[in-house]
C-alpha cells in the first residue's frame, strides 16, 4: 500500500510537472518582452528622436496591452476555459512580435507593442491559474513557481540573444535594423508556446465549474491515479458554488480579505522598482561611468543573478514558506535600495559598489516577491472566483508596472537618480510591514483548504 501510494505520488509529480513546464512556458514570453526592449531601446531612441516621455511610452505601451488583456483574461477563461485563452495569449505575441519588427513609425510600433502586450498580460493572469488548478498541494508552491523561473529564464536568454544581435552589426545598422531582429525574435517563442499548449488538457476545476464531472474526474485520474481522483473530485464537490462568480461577491466577505491581499501584494511586486532595473538596467549602468558594452555585460549579470535565485526560491518556497520569503526578501530589498540610492548621491561612491547592491536586490526579489507574489494570487481565491479574482490582481500588477516603466525616465530627470531608488526603499519598507501584519502563510494547503481559511475569518 505504501508503495503504490508512493509510486501514485511520484506520476502525479511527473504528469503535472510535465503540464506545469508547458504552462509556465508564457512566463518566457513575459520574460522576453521585459529584457527585449532593454537592449531595443537605445536603437530605437535614436531612430525615432525619443524624448523621455516617448521613451517611457514605448516601453509601457506593451503593459497597457498586458494590462487590458489581464484584465479580460479572467472573464474570458471562465467562459472558454484556461486553456484556450492561453493559446490565444500565444496567437496575439506572434502577431504582436511581426508587427513590432516591420514598422517605420512610432505609432505603428505602439500599436504592435500593445497587441504583443495583450498576449503577454493573459498568459501573465493564466499561467500561474492553470498551474495552480492541476499542482498537488504539497509541491504546488514549486510548481506555481515553475512559471517566474520561466520569466527569468526570458530574461536571461534575451539578454544574449540581444548581446548577439547587436554585436551582428555596426551602430549604423544596429540604429536601422538590430531592434527589429530583437522584437520580431518572439515570434519563435510564441509559435512553440501555441504548438505545445495542444498537448496539455483543460484544468479539472475549470471543467467542475462547467458540470463536465466526467471530463475532469478523467483528467485527475490521469495524474493522480482513481483512489486520489476521487478524493479529490468529492473535496471539490463539497465547496462547489456554481453562483459565486460574479464580481461583485469579491467584495464581500470571506472574498475582501484575500482580494486585499492579492491585489497589494501585486503591486508591490512591481513598485519596488524590480521592472524599472529590468527596463532601463543598461541606461543605469551607464549613469555610473560604464561604457556602452560595461553596461551591457553588467545587464548579463543581472540576468544571471535573477536566474540563478529564481532556482533557489523554487527550492525553498514549499519548505520555509510564502510569507517567510517575502519578509527576508522585502528587508534585504530595502537595504539594498537604500545603499544604491547612497551611492548615486555620493560622488566618491565607485560604480562596482552600486552593482553590487543593485545584484544583491535583485537576488532579494527573486527569491521573494519575484516567484511568491504570482504563487499567491493564484492560490488564495476560491475556484468559482479564481479566475476573474486573478485577473483583477493581474490587472493591477500591469497597471503597476506601466507607472513604473512610464514614471522612471521622468523620475531620474525630475528627482535624481538617489531620491528615485530612495523612494523605491520607502515602498519596500511598506512592503515589510504589510507582509508581517497582513499576508498569512498558504504553505502545504490544498486550495480548499485555503478557501475553509478565509471562510473562518
Amino acid at each position: 500500500m505504501v508503495n503504490t501510494t508512493s509510486t501514485g505520488h511520484k506520476s502525479f509529480s511527473q504528469i503535472a510537472t510535465y503540464y506545469s513546464i508547458i504552462a509556465a512556458i508564457g512566463g518566457f514570453l513575459f520574460g522576453y518582452d521585459t529584457a527585449v526592449i532593454s537592449g531595443a531601446i537605445g536603437f530605437m531612441r535614436v531612430r525615432f528622436d525619443l524624448h523621455p516621455g516617448m521613451l517611457g511610452w514605448m516601453v509601457s505601451s506593451l503593459i497597457v496591452g498586458a494590462t487590458i488583456g489581464a484584465g479580460f483574461s479572467g472573464v474570458l477563461s471562465d467562459k472558454f476555459g484556461r486553456k484556450k485563452m492561453l493559446m490565444l495569449s500565444a496567437i496575439l505575441f506572434v502577431i504582436g512580435s511581426i508587427g513590432a519588427a516591420i514598422p517605420n513609425s512610432v505609432s505603428a510600433l505602439i500599436v504592435a507593442r500593445i497587441v504583443g502586450g495583450l498576449g503577454v498580460g493573459m498568459a501573465s493572469t493564466l499561467s500561474p491559474l492553470y498551474i495552480t488548478e492541476i499542482a498537488p498541494a504539497r509541491n504546488r508552491g514549486r510548481l506555481v513557481s515553475i512559471y517566474q523561473l520561466a520569466v527569468v529564464t526570458g530574461i536571461f536568454a534575451t539578454y544574449f540573444i540581444n548581446a548577439a544581435i547587436a554585436g551582428y552589426g555596426n551602430n549604423v545598422w544596429d540604429i536601422n535594423y538590430a531592434w527589429r531582429w530583437m522584437l520580431g525574435f518572439g515570434v519563435v517563442p510564441g509559435a512553440i508556446y501555441l504548438l505545445l499548449l495542444l498537448l496539455i488538457p483543460e484544468t479539472p476545476r475549470w471543467l467542475m465549474k462547467q458540470k463536465q464531472e466526467v471530463e475532469a474526474l478523467e483528467v485527475l485520474e490521469r495524474m493522480n491515479g482513481k483512489e486520489a481522483a476521487k478524493a479529490e473530485l468529492h473535496e471539490i464537490l463539497n465547496l462547489k458554488d456554481d453562483n459565486g462568480g460574479a464580481i461583485r461577491q469579491l467584495f464581500r466577505h470571506p472574498l475582501r480579505r484575500p482580494l486585499i491581499v492579492g491585489v497589494v501584494l501585486a503591486v508591490l511586486q512591481q513598485i519596488t522598482g524590480i521592472n524599472a532595473i529590468m527596463y532601463y538596467a543598461p541606461e543605469i549602468f551607464k549613469q555610473t561611468g560604464a561604457g556602452t558594452n560595461a553596461a551591457l555585460s553588467q545587464t548579463v549579470l543581472v540576468g544571471i543573478v535573477n536566474f540563478a535565485f529564481t532556482l533557489i526560491a523554487l527550492w525553498l518556497i514549499d519548505k520555509l514558506g510564502r510569507r517567510a520569503l517575502l519578509l527576508v526578501g522585502a528587508v534585504m530589498m530595502t537595504v539594498s535600495l537604500l545603499v544604491v540610492g547612497y551611492g548615486f548621491h555620493a560622488a566618491n561612491v565607485s560604480g562596482t559598489l552600486i552593482l553590487v547592491f543593485i545584484l544583491i536586490y535583485v537576488a532579494s526579489f527573486a527569491v521573494s516577491f519575484g516567484p511568491v507574489v504570482w504563487v499567491m494570487i493564484s492560490e488564495i481565491f476560491p475556484t468559482r472566483v479564481r479566475g476573474r479574482a486573478t485577473a483583477i490582481a493581474s490587472l493591477c500588477l500591469w497597471a503597476a508596472d506601466y507607472v513604473v516603466s512610464q514614471t522612471f525616465p521622468m523620475l531620474l530627470e525630475w528627482i535624481g537618480t538617489s531620491a528615485t531608488f530612495w523612494l523605491f526603499a520607502v515602498i519596500s519598507l511598506i512592503a515589510v510591514i504589510f507582509c508581517a501584519k497582513v499576508v498569512p502563510e498558504t504553505k502545504g494547503k490544498s486550495l480548499e483548504q485555503i478557501e475553509r481559511y478565509w471562510e473562518g475569518q
